[in-house]
């Protein structure tokens, strides 16, 4: 009887030691599956702010050349605009002079 308690014994101390070890190697790849999911949205993290720097330094850039295109094109049709009031001014001085 003493032989089989202590077959007993020896066999749930095995089943527990089994258990803990399982155990251990599940919270253990559970650990190490938490460690590269943080990794990996650290990751893609950084590659998204790196894209929206891209970005905005891309329309920061097109919105600098549209601002210069429209600044050129309002000087050219300024100065269109001058040369046809001075041709006006000159027409008019003419008429006014062949009227006299």
């Amino acid at each position: 009887m003493r032989v089989a308690l202590l077959i007993s014994a020896s066999i749930a101390s095995l089943s527990l030691m089994a258990c803990s070890q399982k155990t251990e190697d599940h919270t253990a790849a559970a650990a190490d599956q938490a460690g590269a999911a943080a990794s990996s949205a650290a990751q893609d993290t950084a590659n998204n702010a790196n894209t929206a720097a891209a970005n905005t330094a891309a329309a920061t850039d097109k919105a600098a050349d549209n601002t210069a295109a429209a600044a050129d094109k309002a000087a050219e049709n300024t100065s269109d605009a001058v040369a046809a009031a001075e041709r006006k001014t000159d027409a008019a001085a003419d008429a006014a002079a062949k009227t006299h």
